[in-house]
């Protein structure tokens, strides 16, 4: 693919690699991360471009594992399963159903590659639901010299579940997973001001809970999702509701482009950052119709994880995606960096290393732990090269 344009999924990052390379299986990983050594090239892996930060843009070699898919173990006993990854989100849920197994949580969206989701720190809502990084027990993957290691002791996990692909590329990653469930999902829509009076109820007695705030309306569309003994039914009587295996319930379409930016903000200055961003968009912004999406996120410790060490809010903000965002997201992003908020790694922020370093107490442990696995910079590119100041 030399000189042809690659882009990620909304076209706000664009790059012309030198070369595009789909190895078909972790030889030939090690293959391509050898020749990229030797030539002193970096690589980076790409799955389904669904970042909307240029964290796969590079000139020189793009890595798709397309071909690295599928579930290669799993042990219901340990509650585990081990997957390939460059496995799709939207192609998990029924070979791990087949098994009887299902993911803890995911995220609204499923077209991600596990291993991407991973990276980025991608998750669902629940108060007491981690993100999908917060799931891996193990990693196998390619370092930068292309030798195979795995690891599994709770420091290098802790670095390596939420490291963009800085530090090698994985090609396995071993999940815990639990007993295949069905979820009962409910969709209501209540004045704002009624659901916030309602927030902390409904975050403590939902497994799931999130609304949308829908800006044109001053509405909230609620949705909760539970677990539940009942048959799989679209509930024709109830066109709000409906019950279906989680993997079939938890992710939603989402067909139409659009810009993201995302922070996670400690739970409890959630409620009130979120008045000050509706205030905000009123006040300058009333042309926006895209709705904010106002989530619960358990704690973690990955040390680049914007959930690591406190239960989060995490407050999307959207703009459709052939409409001018920049200015839109600049006026909002103050509000939600006031109140102590961290950017998701894969959304549209403004952040450098001077912003990053002083919201992550781990900052300066990941980047000691990515000098040692990658001295040479092999796994990093102009972006990466900016959010960590190197």
């Amino acid at each position: 693919m030399p000189d042809e344009e690659w882009s990620n999924w909304s076209g706000s990052v664009t790059c012309r690699p030198d070369g595009f390379e789909e190895p078909a299986d972790e030889a030939a990983v090690q293959t391509r991360v050898r020749a990229a050594a030797a030539s002193g090239r970096e690589l980076r892996v790409v799955g389904t471009g669904h970042s909307g930060t240029p964290l796969c843009a590079t000139p020189d070699t793009l890595l798709g594992l397309d071909a690295l898919a599928g579930v290669l173990d799993h042990d219901p006993e340990a509650g585990l399963a081990t997957v390939a990854a460059g496995t799709k989100l939207c192609d998990l849920g029924d070979p791990l159903l087949e098994r009887g197994l299902a993911m803890r949580n995911m995220g609204d969206i499923d077209k991600q590659s596990i291993a991407g989701a991973v990276g980025t720190g991608t998750h669902g809502t629940g108060r007491d639901l981690g993100n999908i990084s917060s799931s891996v027990e193990a990693v196998r993957l390619v370092d930068a010299s292309g030798e195979v290691r795995f690891f599994e002791d709770p420091t290098s996990l802790a670095a390596l579940r939420v490291s963009l692909g800085s530090l090698g590329v994985f090609t396995a990653l071993t999940l815990r997973v639990m007993p295949a469930y069905r979820l009962h999902e409910r969709i209501r829509r209540l004045p704002i001001e009624e659901c916030l009076a309602r927030l902390d109820d409904e975050i403590r007695d939902n497994r799931h809970f999130e609304f949308f705030w829908l800006p044109f309306k001053d509405a909230a569309e609620m949705k909760t999702l539970n677990p539940t003994e009942a048959e799989v039914s679209p509930l024709p009587d109830r066109p709000y509701e409906r019950i279906g295996w989680a993997p079939h319930i938890i992710p939603s379409e989402r067909n139409e482009k659009f810009f993201e930016m995302e922070y996670a903000i400690p739970a409890a200055a959630g409620p009130d950052c979120f008045r000050a961003v509706r205030a905000r968009m009123r006040e300058k912004h009333a042309d926006v119709v895209w709705p904010v999406e106002y989530r619960r996120v358990a704690a973690d410790d990955a040390w680049l994880s914007n959930a690591s060490g406190r239960d989060t809010v995490t407050l999307s903000i959207h703009q459709d995606g052939s409409l001018p965002y920049r200015e839109f997201f600049a006026d909002v992003e103050p509000i939600l960096l006031e109140a102590g908020g961290r950017p998701h790694w894969g959304k549209i922020h403004g952040l450098k290393a001077d912003r990053l370093r002083d919201l992550y107490p781990d900052w300066d442990r990941f980047l000691a732990f990515r000098e040692e696995m990658d001295p040479k910079g092999r796994f990093l590119n102009a972006h990466l090269r900016e959010i960590f100041g190197i």
